[in-house]
């Protein structure tokens, strides 16, 4: 059946598509050249195959020496610290064992720092976290630089591990790649439970160790957290990209389908390396519309705002140029079709059950809202990622998902969708443009006009907090905290503070350069703004008591001042020392040479 394309979505899609022409081009002749060269190894000399192999039995000597079977490489994100990369510990044996299996060889190319924005959150260490993407996109293009792979699996899923392993791979574009998940941990307490636990943490109500015990119920067990935030935002994009196999994400890591995903992933592999038209290159997969699709797929599901970050990294390292604008556009035309926490009460567990990515990407494709005709890993078939999977004799089948058989709290169709409107919206006036998520906060607080609060960084706002002085209606704005000031650390910390006073009946909104991360709560909160503080952005000249109106819905953010008071005012922030200690001094150069929040914040190429 033929679909027709959105009208938007289709002129998104041109305008990107022009846009990007020199840069793509230049791309993809950089593509299509290492394609020409391949894999040689007559190019390489006695001594570089002899180190390259000197690890390996005598089998695998022989056969990568020889260069008649594909040679894999494994790039992992694996440590025991991170919850969701605990499974990947035992992968590449297993990855290894299936490649042997189906004629190939496989070596573990090499390993990519990993951290836990959850175990950082409002501390030091969230102040390199940001820029730990660029430094896995620069680990990856190392474990890679060896020019002995025929083909490469990454094994990576949270934050800004999959962000940098995609910018990574798309440095060595010319190579197919497969990412493979590990999924969710099971279900623990529920979100909302944890929440009011937090919130009643705040409110003194209960002890620390009350509230550890409640968040170990949470986190419990290996698996990615249970809410939709960055890391579950990552997965579903990927299989809208058509970067993963079709229903991979939210495969629990204890349950055979997800042995039996990783082991398809591995023989899937070794089929697209022997590939004679080479089509299937990560740097050819990774296109125009497929950029375009995750775009969408973040709106739809009400996804991360970290992703309005991300995708205009990943797609500028594909010679890709996207804005917020484009976020805007496609905003507009993009309901929202499911409902998964922090948007409402379901874990994504509860979303999978409900039909998960496979009706979403079903609901959008039947609708014209992305492209289905894009090349992907799995044989180029895109109308399986609108069926959901399922083990049958030891073997993975797929099953198209009837729309009787949702749960329409946690999905809907596109014709009765939970919002008209997009997940993420884009704000602009006289403080500049930021991000809003949308999908989380209700409609009687997406517009607020309060005088403003002014902090220079969490913890005065926090004392503030504690000493009583927030009780009232106002817009906190907190500053300073840009990539160039502090790598633009995640701010989600504040969100119990800012939803107690919220529920005390008070109206009150979040203004700040830095990011809120994918577990943006109930109370309106604009992010990524820029011109940053330390670019002497407008946020640097908000006074105490001036006046901010934020309309989300309109995509409205001013202080309510004349521009030519404005452009009289002298910067009023005062600058926080962020230089040293905890390793900060060790990314000065980072900061120094970052792009702005909506050029991708990068600090490398």
């Amino acid at each position: 059946m033929l679909i027709k394309m959105n009208k938007i979505v289709r002129e998104v899609t041109d305008n990107i598509i022009e846009r990007s022409s020199v840069s793509r081009k230049l791309y993809l002749d950089k593509v299509q050249k290492a394609q020409a060269t391949q894999i040689k190894r007559e190019t390489l000399s006695c001594g570089n195959i002899a180190h390259s192999i000197a690890g390996c039995n005598l089998k695998e000597k022989n056969d990568i020496a020889l260069g008649t079977k594909p040679n894999i490489g494994i790039v992992s994100a694996y440590n025991d610290m991170l919850s969701a990369h605990k499974p990947y510990e035992s992968y590449p044996t297993l990855i290894k064992k299936i490649i042997t299996k189906n004629n190939g060889t496989c070596q573990f190319a090499g390993g990519v720092p990993a951290m836990c924005d959850g175990v950082t959150q409002g501390q030091v260490g969230m102040e390199l976290s940001l820029f730990s993407r660029d430094v896995i996109a620069q680990s990856t293009a190392v474990a890679l630089s060896h020019n002995v792979f025929d083909g490469a699996l990454m094994l990576g899923i949270c934050d800004k591990i999959v962000p940098g392993l995609l910018m990574g791979c798309l440095s060595f574009g010319h190579l197919p790649v497969i990412f493979v998940p590990a999924g969710p941990m099971p279900t623990g307490i529920s979100n909302k439970e944890k929440k009011l636990a937090r919130e009643a943490y705040i409110n003194k109500k209960i002890t620390k160790s009350e509230l550890l015990e409640v968040e170990s119920k949470s986190y419990h067990s290996p698996g990615t957290c249970t809410f939709y935030g960055t890391a579950n935002t990552n997965q579903l994009l990927l299989e809208l990209m058509g970067l993963m196999l079709p229903g991979a994400a939210f495969i629990n890591p204890e349950e055979n389908l997800r042995s039996l995903f990783t082991k398809n992933a591995s023989k899937r592999i070794i089929e697209l390396s022997r590939e004679e038209d080479k089509k299937s290159c990560i740097g050819k997969l990774v296109n125009e519309k497929s950029i375009v699709n995750a775009i969408v797929g973040l709106l739809a599901s009400g996804g991360s705002t970290n992703l309005t970050i991300h995708l205009v990294a990943i797609a500028k390292f594909a010679g890709i140029t996207i804005n917020w604008e484009d976020f805007g556009k496609l905003s507009k035309v993009t309901p929202i079709i499911t409902n998964v926490y922090p948007n409402g009460e379901a874990d994504i567990n509860e979303f999978h059950k409900a039909g998960g990515t496979s009706f979403l990407i079903k609901e959008l494709s039947e609708n014209g809202l992305i492209h289905n005709d894009i090349r992907t890993i799995n044989e180029n078939r895109f109308k399986d990622y609108m069926k959901r999977p399922e083990e049958k004799n030891n073997k993975i089948i797929y099953k198209i998902l009837k729309n009787n058989d949702l749960d329409k709290n946690i999905l809907r169709p596109f014709k009765k969708p939970f919002s008209s409107n997009g997940g993420i919206n884009v704000v602009t006036g006289n403080i500049g443009k930021g991000i809003v998520k949308i999908s989380s906060v209700k409609s009687i607080h997406q517009k607020i006009c309060e005088q403003a609060e002014i902090f220079e960084t969490p913890e005065e706002f926090s004392k503030a907090f504690e000493k009583g002085s927030l009780n009232k209606n106002c817009v906190v704005v907190i500053r300073g905290q840009g990539p160039k000031s502090n790598g633009m650390p995640e701010l989600h910390s504040l969100n119990p503070i800012l939803s107690v006073i919220q529920n005390l009946g008070y109206r009150i909104a979040l203004i700040t350069d830095g990011r809120m991360s994918g577990a943006s709560g109930s109370v309106l909160t604009v992010v990524h703004v820029n011109p940053e503080t330390n670019d002497g952005g407008v946020i640097s000249k908000i006074k105490k008591s001036d006046f901010i109106e934020i309309d989300a819905q309109k995509g409205t953010m001013n202080v309510k001042i004349s521009n030519k008071l404005l452009d009289k005012r002298l910067v009023s922030y005062t600058s926080t020392d962020y230089s040293s200690g905890y390793g900060r001094e060790l990314f000065k150069t980072n900061r120094h040479q970052v792009t702005s929040s909506d050029t991708g914040a990068i600090s490398i190429g």
